[in-house]
């Protein structure tokens, strides 16, 4: 007789193969149909990194003034503002202004115009000690970037596309850190190949060379590679809407200051009386140039001491806005609103009050956009963007040495998973897929891809 027990139940099967061939095969598709669009994220990223240093040339007679002296006092904001208008021929009113942040630069008077597009200002930039005027340029954005910038932004951004191209950056963004964690577990779950003579490497050996420098590289730049990817999100179309939405949801927003003033406090006093002769007219109502000097007055006593500093006209209605704009470490960026007629502060908001998200959002877009520690910043962006678009390189190049291998199909890998890590892995991506539409759309086009491939390669095999 035999035991119960002397029989040996058979092994049970391992899903840790299947899942693994899982992950590679993923990592393979977002590398070869994704990689394109990170490898340009990664080019206009790095340029656009290098562009601070390159428009301190380029602009450098709007920038700067003639002759860096400390000992001349700066004229009155009214007395610039008003060079700026005699230049353009007008007494428009400016937007906003942003006074020179320190000695032998300029102040920057930026003005609305109907021909220039959203977000689009005309920037005329006065030498504060004698208002000759030192450039005329468009800048955008709230952080007013210049002309060079600009085009290098909107390449990086939407491949100067408008909403459409903004697809591209997305969907980089959002495979990135894909990308990059299923790399790590892709080299912790393979066996480590000893180096050989490289004199002496067969094809298939290279090949493993540039796996190990893809793999190194991969290790070397991961915590960049996912800080990019997540600080990229934050701003793009689809996933930045979600984003900001679990924001809210969360009270984690970035606090701002309203502008808007009640009816019967803005018309109990008229706040131009005795001087309306020095006015010129915004949004069809008069404002004194000296107004902009008693502003900025009472945003410095209320603690807004950064250089970097805009004071945004008011239009009916509505308060005086004045903020910080310096996003270097440590970040300056608080706010207040001046009441237009007595000129007292209504509202402030300083970034020591934000939310520790909005705080680290803050950082991480700065870091991203290589102002948060200034050089060092830049370099370390444009290293990372190199090692980014080398490491793009290296996958292809082991891609077209193994170009006549056909792995297993994602269909194929889904169908050897336990159904608890199949239902696991199908809750994952749904959840990620609502998360980030862009990802979501490319998966499915992913397995359509695969699916179509596999269907073919079994018609083959079939007829063969």
């Amino acid at each position: 007789m035999h035991s119960a027990h002397s029989r040996e139940a058979p092994p049970k099967a391992s899903w840790a193969p299947a899942l693994k061939a899982l992950v590679i095969r993923l990592h393979f598709y977002v590398g070869l149909l994704v990689g394109p669009f990170i490898f340009f994220a990664a080019l206009s990223g790095t340029l656009y990194a290098l562009t601070p240093a390159l428009e301190k040339m380029l602009y450098q007679h709007a920038l700067s003034t003639g002759t860096v002296t400390s000992d001349v006092a700066p004229h009155s904001l009214a007395e610039q503002i008003g060079a700026a208008q005699q230049y353009l021929g007008h007494d428009v009113l400016p937007s906003a202004v942003r006074p020179a942040p320190e000695a032998g630069a300029t102040t920057r008077v930026m003005f609305s115009d109907p021909k220039l597009k959203s977000g689009e200002h005309r920037a005329i930039f006065i030498d504060p000690t004698n208002l000759e005027v030192r450039g005329d340029l468009t800048v955008y954005g709230t952080s007013g970037v210049l002309p060079l910038r600009k085009t290098i932004d909107q390449l990086h951004r939407s491949l100067m596309l408008g909403d459409l191209g903004r697809l591209y950056s997305e969907l980089a963004a959002s495979w990135l850190w894909i990308a990059a964690l299923g790399g790590l577990a892709i080299w912790w779950f393979s066996p480590k190949v000893p180096r050989q003579d490289s004199s002496k490497l067969s094809r298939s050996a290279r090949r493993l060379r540039t796996r190990r420098r893809h793999s190194t590289l991969g290790l070397v730049l991961l915590v960049g590679l996912l800080g990019l990817s997540a600080t990229g999100m934050t701003w793009s179309k689809w996933a930045g809407d979600n984003f900001f939405t679990l924001l809210k949801i969360g009270g984690w927003t970035t606090p701002r200051v309203s502008v808007e003033l009640d009816a019967s406090e803005s018309a109990s006093t008229d706040p131009h009386a005795g001087h309306h002769d020095h006015s010129v007219s915004h949004a069809g109502h008069a404002i004194p140039l000296d107004d902009f000097d008693h502003v900025l007055t009472q945003a410095r006593s209320a603690g807004l001491d950064a250089g970097l500093i805009e004071l945004i006209v008011p239009g009916e209605q509505q308060a005086w806005k004045v903020r910080e704009i310096d996003r270097s470490w440590p970040s300056q960026v608080d706010e207040v609103t001046v009441h237009p007629s007595s000129f007292q502060v209504l509202e402030q908001v300083a970034f020591s009050d934000y939310p520790l998200m909005a705080k680290l959002t803050r950082w991480g877009v700065d870091a991203h956009m290589g102002v948060l520690f200034g050089r060092p910043n830049q370099l370390l962006l444009t290293a990372l963007g190199i090692g980014i678009m080398t490491m793009v390189a290296w996958g292809y190049a082991m891609w077209w040495r193994r170009r006549p291998s056909v792995s297993q199909p994602l269909w194929h890998t889904l169908g050897r998973l336990p159904f608890p890590a199949l239902l696991l892995t199908g809750i994952i991506s749904l959840g990620l897929g609502y998360a980030m539409p862009v990802m979501g759309v490319s998966l499915l086009v992913f397995l359509l891809i695969d699916g179509v491939r596999s269907l073919a390669s079994t018609r083959q095999a079939t007829t063969a």
